[in-house]
């Protein structure tokens, strides 16, 4: 069996390369344990890192995802309080119409009275449809201006649902259109208050009952209105707590794939350089070869 003949330079070369390759480990570890991170460059692990890009998105859109459901949930509150503050003020109305439907047993300072609080609920509920969220009126659709209803309770918004997107694909609408809750202009909840009040005034009987059944029929209106808008906000929360839940574990998948177990790249620092010296004092007896040793 023939033996092949070891150089000088071969063993210089071989040495180094050692040297070179432990110093290269003794850096990764070093890398690790200065930034945390398993993964500082593609390089590191290719298929990590492109799962690491992955998740990455994922994650991003999960966070849009929740921050979407946040502001639908404000929206969707800010509505659901708006309607219950416009109920309890539209019954109150109800009970002033039923006060004064037997309008001769009234006098007229007394129908006058029962007249001005109904024009004061008016101007309320006008204020209250003009309900904002984050400077936009809940009740005004897609309107640039900053109010759904003018001081004589004209619709002045622009009808178009307001959407937010919670999920993959997943859309709801967030906003109220007036209209749809309040009626048409010329025929709204308001026009019917402003009636209400006149006949107050004049003692008209059948106008004042006219008014009552019209109120009854705005409070269902209202109620079905809360009664949407309260599950499309239980339908948000649980959006909302789906994509911090996603969030989470996305984000500890990535620390999965990115991060460095930094107990083990403690242990891994203090092998590398301990290989990394070895290393060095075995390749300095090798190649501590001097004339002598030729001579001997």
């Amino acid at each position: 069996m023939a033996i092949g003949r070891v150089t000088q330079n071969m063993a210089v070369k071989q040495s180094l390369a050692a040297i070179a390759a432990n110093a290269a480990r003794l850096a990764e570890s070093q890398e690790q344990m200065t930034t945390g991170r398993r993964l500082n460059r593609p390089s590191d692990s290719p298929a990590d890192a492109a799962a690491a890009m992955r998740t990455r998105g994922e994650l991003a859109a999960q966070k849009q995802h929740a921050r979407n459901a946040e502001d639908g949930l404000g929206w969707l509150n800010q509505t659901d309080g708006a309607l219950g503050s416009m109920i309890t003020q539209v019954r109150r109305a109800r009970e002033l119409a039923l006060q004064g439907a037997n309008g001769g047993a009234l006098g007229q300072q007394a129908r006058d009275a029962l007249a001005t609080e109904v024009e004061q609920l008016r101007a309320s509920l006008i204020s209250v449809a003009n309900t904002q969220y984050v400077g936009r009126p809940v009740f005004g659709g897609i309107t640039a201006g900053g109010a759904a209803y003018d001081g004589s309770g004209a619709w002045v918004g622009s009808a178009h649902p307001v959407h937010r997107t919670i999920g993959a694909g997943v859309q709801v609408q967030v906003n109220v259109d007036g209209p749809d809750v309040f009626g048409p202009d010329g025929a709204s909840l308001f026009d019917d208050l402003g009636a209400l009040a006149a006949d107050l005034r004049a003692g008209d009987d059948a106008g004042i009952r006219a008014g009552i059944d019209a109120l009854a029929g705005r409070l269902e209106a209202l109620a079905t209105a809360q009664a949407e808008v309260g599950t499309r906000a239980k339908r948000v929360e649980t959006a909302l707590t789906a994509a911090t839940d996603n969030e989470l574990a996305l984000a500890t998948r990535l620390s999965d794939l990115e991060d460095a177990d930094l107990i083990k790249a403690a242990i891994d620092v203090k092998l590398g350089e301990v290989a990394y010296q070895a290393a060095l004092a075995g390749s300095a007896r090798v190649l501590s070869v001097s004339l002598m040793d030729y001579l001997q």
